[in-house]
């Protein structure tokens, strides 16, 4: 099992979900979004899925700095807009070949382990 992790360094439920994978000796391939953004096909698979709201981070401090507040975006507007611009993404995202998660979900992490 391999998971890949989208998230940033300093965001604690990133860490968290790295150090789950970590101690269970599950291979992670971590993408820094400071450093990387994630690709507009890989939030399109986690947007379908989930859709593009939960995707925004409606709690952070680049939503608020951006006055994103009122803003009234098409979904593929709001794709564009996540991709660049990754500090507005509600981190981490999670995936396991084609299974996926969206910020803290250790429930789900224990499941997949499990299978």
């Amino acid at each position: 099992m391999e998971v890949q992790i989208f998230g940033t360094k300093k965001d604690p439920v990133t860490r968290k979900a790295q150090r789950f994978f970590a101690e269970r000796r599950i291979r992670v391939h971590f993408v820094d979004l400071t450093q990387r953004a994630a690709s507009l096909g890989e939030l399109r698979r986690f947007a379908q899925k989930f859709g593009v709201q939960a995707l925004v981070d409606r709690e952070g401090k680049a939503f608020r700095e951006q006055g994103l507040a009122h803003a009234a975006l098409s979904d593929t507007r709001w794709l564009e807009k996540l991709a660049e611009a990754p500090a507005l993404l509600r981190t981490p995202l999670v995936r396991s070949g084609n299974a996926l998660t969206i910020g803290d979900a250790e429930a789900t992490w224990k499941e997949w382990c499990g299978r």
